[in-house]
């Protein structure tokens, strides 16, 4: 019988492969398959050898995904033919990045695994927005959310303990439900002024980080329509960015003059 291959849950981090842990990076160096997702920037990809496989796990022909059900079993089917296998996630594959039902998975079925962290998109891109996520005086904690919706289903949120304007909030995918995640804040007490920051392709070169305000978020983000890994924080520290901001990318403020505000 073939010995078992090993998968690795590994996070990429947000984007610039300098952020790659040191033993995320000896593993895409030494692997025999990657599998990767869409999140993964172009140059960590870099780092995979020649000789490696490579599949790409995320939108296929006319615009669909590969199936989680089908990305579990192609892992399974990798480690029972004895390779070495990484999957490769944006992020950290423990933070919306749905590793936990592919280490479920795996371990239902005896297949040997390991985890390995990646920073995730909201430390990441906020700390080159230069905006801290926790900031006395301003916020006392910080809550990561998902803003996509499953087909046919709402946001299964508590809007009043998350507009709290003492809490820091982190949206991953919530560009397309922008409108209702805004409007439903605000209806819980929210103030409608509080800073809100857009950060486009953080921790990249062309990284662009546009500051507004809860109310305005929703029009920003359809004025600009741009298709790229997208970041929303909502909170007092977000104002932070128009003097933290440190990496050189492109800051850009388009709330009315004196709607943002850290107090």
């Amino acid at each position: 019988m073939t010995n078992l291959g090993m998968v690795y849950l590994v996070g990429a981090g947000p984007g610039d492969p300098e952020l790659l842990t040191r033993k995320a990076e000896r593993l895409l160096r030494t692997a025999d398959v990657v599998v990767y997702d869409r999140l993964v920037s172009a140059g960590v990809l870099e780092l995979i050898p020649s000789g490696a496989t490579q599949v790409f796990a995320g939108k296929v022909a006319r615009g669909k995904h590969m199936p989680q059900e089908e990305i579990n079993d192609h892992l399974v089917r990798l480690a029972r033919a004895g390779h070495t296998t990484v999957r490769l996630k944006g992020g950290d594959p423990f933070i919306f990045g749905r590793g936990g039902e592919e280490a479920e998975h795996l371990a239902r079925l005896g297949i040997p695994y390991e985890v390995v962290p990646g920073i995730t998109a909201a430390t990441g891109c906020s700390a080159y927005a230069g905006i801290p996520l926790t900031h006395r005086g301003l916020a006392t904690g910080v809550r990561f959310i998902t803003g996509h919706y499953q087909s046919g289903h709402d946001l299964d949120a508590d809007w009043q303990s998350m507009a709290d304007p003492n809490t820091t909030l982190v949206i991953y995918m919530g560009r397309t439900n922008a409108e209702r995640l805004s409007a439903s804040l605000i209806r819980a007490g929210l103030s409608a002024n509080t800073p809100a920051a857009i950060i486009y392709e953080g921790t990249l070169p062309m990284q662009h980080t546009e500051l507004t305000t809860l109310a305005y978020l929703p029009a920003r983000l359809a004025e600009a329509d741009r298709a790229v890994p997208t970041l929303l924080i909502i909170g007092k520290v977000a104002s932070l960015a128009n003097n933290l901001s440190w990496k050189g990318t492109a800051l850009e403020e388009t709330a009315p003059i004196g709607s943002i505000s850290s107090q």
